[in-house]
């Protein structure tokens, strides 16, 4: 029982979904060759996860996003506009090149910091990061985890996917901007006037944020430019990094670095969804998507994926809309994925990103009335999930 009351309620969650899946296939509820399937499937996605995830905690150890936050505030001079574009930037870029849970976790504490050492309001920097960690991850295959998923029927390489999805990505970048500023950092909204600029950043450990940050230089040059599985390149990336730390910081690297609770849950959430599929779920959501791959029919997919996302979560929301998606609709498929990556801005459980948010915020003492965050992610998700679908409407 003691040990029950230390763990926190989401490895609960983790622990409990995949302690259903692993019932469902013993019960025979799920065949065993479709929970292989789904393993097979899931099996890179697991290692890049966990790799990546280790080697943004230790960027972060190593200050590196803390120097270029602090460094986005002094471009800034006190202007709070610039700011705005520059928060967006970086948030956004983060999304991007490393994937939405890390902006999330480590990104979400350096605005929050930032926000305390120039004097300023926290809640426009963390629904910036909350909000951009979401929209902002359309691009690549390595900015979300239902970007892995898709990127075998949408396009293999990230050059490809880039080229594909570029508009739509610019559209909810846009909306999401114009969200932000309205409802957040207006004047009025964002609590002061003017800020004063941080100091210049000084690292504690120069070598080990140049090791950093040049691993990271590294692993996007290799997602972008090389073939070579994703999970590869942040398994390398990561390794250098532990390496450096094993020499200079050694007592950083803890067991409570990798992300059991992600390894737990991400295994045990696709074997539930995909239980349920074959029990009714797949009928109920061919019937909502329909099979056209016209406008008509993305706009119905990419509603249905952001409502579904907000519903439950948008791993579960994609894995079981493209299995209801014919294989000839890519842009059906597509407009799938502009849903479960743009829409899941409504509830906190929309995203795991979302989830791993609101955590931080609160050990950082940062209140978030809910009954705004739903509201204003409403007219987000609605404005943001259209604008990018009709965007790669007219693109594709």
């Amino acid at each position: 029982m003691s040990l029950l009351r230390r763990l926190h309620p989401l490895d609960l969650l983790a622990g409990g979904l995949l302690a259903l899946g692993v019932l469902c296939v013993a019960t025979g509820l799920l065949p065993r060759d479709a929970a292989g399937d789904v393993m097979e499937r899931i099996g890179p996605l697991v290692v890049f996860l966990a790799t990546v995830v280790v080697l943004a905690e230790l960027t972060g150890r190593a200050e590196v996003f803390d120097v270029v936050a602090t460094w986005v505030a002094r471009v800034g001079r006190g202007n709070y506009a610039l700011l705005f574009v520059l928060c967006v930037t970086f948030a956004s870029v983060t999304t991007i090149t490393l994937n939405l849970d890390t902006t999330a976790v480590l990104l979400t504490p350096v605005m929050l910091a930032l926000a305390a050492r120039v004097g300023i309001a926290p809640l426009p920097l963390a629904m910036t990061t909350v909000w951009l960690a979401n929209t902002a991850s359309l691009l690549l295959p390595v900015s979300n985890l239902t970007n892995l998923l898709a990127a075998d029927r949408v396009a293999s390489a990230p050059a490809e996917m880039a080229a594909t999805l570029w508009a739509p990505q610019l559209a909810a970048i846009a909306v999401t901007m114009a969200c932000l500023w309205g409802f957040y950092w207006r004047p009025g909204r964002r609590g002061a006037v003017d800020y004063a600029p941080p100091a210049p950043p000084r690292p504690a450990d120069r070598v080990l944020f140049r090791v950093c940050a040049l691993a990271c230089g590294g692993f996007l040059v290799a997602l972008l430019l090389a073939d070579v599985p994703l999970w590869s390149a942040s398994g390398a990336a990561a390794l250098v990094v532990v390496a450096a730390f094993a020499v200079r910081d050694r007592a950083a690297l803890r067991p409570s670095l990798v992300p059991w609770r992600l390894l737990v849950l991400v295994p045990g959430m696709f074997l539930v969804v995909e239980t349920v599929s074959a029990h009714g779920l797949h009928d109920v959501l061919a019937a909502a998507m329909g099979s056209d791959d016209d406008v008509a029919g993305m706009l119905r997919s990419a509603a249905v994926g952001a409502d579904f996302s907000n519903l439950l979560n948008n791993l579960p929301a994609y894995m079981a809309g493209e299995a209801v998606v014919p294989a000839a609709n890519q842009h059906q498929l597509l407009a799938l994925l502009v849903g479960v990556n743009v829409g899941p801005v409504v509830t906190p459980w929309a995203s795991l990103a979302t989830l791993l948010w609101f955590e931080r915020c609160r050990w950082h003492g940062t209140r978030i009335d809910l009954r705004r965050f739903v509201g204003t992610g409403l007219v987000l998700s609605v404005a943001g999930t259209l604008s990018a679908t009709l965007a790669l409407a007219a693109t594709a």
